[in-house]
Order: C-alpha cells, then structure tokens, then sequence
C-alpha cells in the first residue's frame, strides 16, 4: 500500500492509493506464471516393458502357444544365435545395400524433377501429369512387370525401392518451391546472384526442412518396400531369413527379422530428424 498527495477543496492531503503498474500487488509475482511439466518419459516406456511381461507370462504357462507367438525370451534367444553364426549381419550388410543404392537413386530423380517442375510453369503442365498418373499406380503391384522385365537379379529389388522413393521428395520439393517467399528472390536479384547461385544458395535452402520431410516419408517406403522386394526371388537378405524360416515353421526368426526392420526404420528416420532439427535451427 503507497500514499500520495491528493487535492481536495481544504488543501492537500495523504490518500491511500492501490497497487499500480509500477508497484505490483503482493502476491501476483506468482500467479499466471506456467508451471514446469512434469517429465513423462518414464511413461512411454511403461505400457511396452508391461506388454512384454504379460506376452512373456502367457507364453511360459502356455496361454499362448509357441507355434502361435513365441515367448519374448526364445525370441532373444534366437536373435543371439543369428547374431553369433553370422548370419543376421551377413543379411543386414545385403538389405543396407539395397535401401541405399534405391533411396539415392529415387532421391536424386524426385529432387532433380522436383526442381524442375516447382520451377518452371511449362514444366509443370508437361511433366506433372504424368508423374501423378504413375504415382497412382501401387509400386508394389509392378513386381511382376519389373521381374519380366529385369529379370530376378538385384536391378528389380533396387528399381522398386527407388519408385517408392521418387514421388515423396518429388511432391515436397515441387511443393516447396512453389511457396518460397517471393522477397527472397528479389534479393538475390538485388545482389545479382545467377539463376545457379539463386537456386543453390537462396531457394534450396529455404525449402530444406520441407524436403526433409519427404525424406522421411521415403525411407519409410524404402523399408517397406525391401520387404516385399527380398521376399521374391531372393537368395540373401533378410527377407531371404524370414522366408527360409518360413520354409521351416521358425516363427521366432521371423520375428526377428521383422524387428530388425523396424529398428532399421526408427534407426533411419532419427538420423534425418536430427538432420530436419539442424536445418529449421536456421529458421527460428
């Protein structure tokens, strides 16, 4: 509580005067203020870890027969004797090559059309059309065309990867360059960049974290395509393990196998996130 001076008809007297912008109420330090979240991340480890215990107790009473889902631990079990023969890394090594070998080339071919269509009007009504003609089609429903006609060697499996991969990056880049702010262009004009420089130094940055994004969309489709792709004609891979496991009823290693592609795909995106967090660091 502050007093002041206050004219009044009998001469100036001493008021009370209530709390002001300057001199703020006792009390209201506290109030409004956000209160720090608690840290969850304990929780998003609780449901699985209880999940694997009850998936664990039902397999070892026999609630849930082997021949149906293995328990947890024959799983890890055989994961260990794969890791121990060599076989896992041997299949793993193959399957990497694959998914690199198609996501560079379907990343390079969306990126160059993207480019070329999110830049050019004329390019956008040509080229376009037919590219959302074939996006429509479901690239795994070409597996037969592709083995006709690249026979069952390596080239299909890489040429199935890189179509899935084309049109997610094609789609984010094209879009991309169609949203960069108009000012940016009129600066490099200003400072008389080339049409090379324009596109390397000003525009391809700015659409970076979007393009990113397309990124991730495709190693997802890469994965899910090598799936699909190893288990046809395959002679290595781990497709090529969990269709010879099929053969011989090891429901455990196909487990295994499917969980090595999982952790692939989670292992893939996070490093593009960690790419996709650097580049909008410049953004903020």
């Amino acid at each position: 509580m502050t007093t002041v001076l206050a004219s009044t008809p009998t001469g100036p007297r001493e008021v009370a005067a209530g709390p002001t912008a300057e001199t703020p109420a006792p009390g209201r330090g506290t109030v409004g203020r956000r209160r720090p979240r608690r840290r969850t991340t304990w929780l998003r480890w609780l449901s699985p870890v209880v999940l694997i215990l009850i998936w664990q107790i039902a397999g070892a009473t026999g609630i849930l027969p082997e021949r149906i889902l293995p328990a947890p631990q024959l799983i890890a079990s055989s994961a260990l004797e794969l890791i121990a023969s060599g076989e896992l890394a041997d299949a793993l090594a193959v399957s990497s090559v694959r998914v690199v070998q198609g996501f560079v080339l379907g990343a390079v071919a969306g990126l160059v059309l993207g480019v070329i269509v999110g830049t050019s009007r004329i390019a956008d009504a040509l080229v376009d059309p037919p590219l959302q003609m074939l996006r429509a089609l479901p690239h795994l429903g070409l597996i037969p065309l592709f083995i006709l006609w690249f026979g069952i060697g390596e080239t299909p499996k890489v040429l199935l990867i890189a179509l899935g991969v084309v049109f997610p990056i094609y789609l984010n880049t094209a879009s991309g360059l169609r949203q960069v702010d108009p000012r940016l262009q009129d600066m490099a004009t200003v400072f008389g960049f080339s049409r090379r420089q324009r596109l390397t130094e000003v525009i391809l940055p700015s659409i970076a974290p979007q393009v990113l994004v397309g990124v991730r969309q495709s190693l997802a489709i890469a994965w899910l395509t090598l799936i699909v792709a190893e288990q046809l004609n395959a002679t290595n891979g781990i497709g090529y393990l969990i269709m010879n496991a099929r053969d011989y009823f090891r429901i455990d290693v196909i487990i295994v196998g499917l969980v090595v592609y999982a952790l692939l795909g989670i292992l893939t995106d996070a490093v593009v996130r960690v790419a996709e967090a650097r580049a909008l660091r410049h953004y903020r």
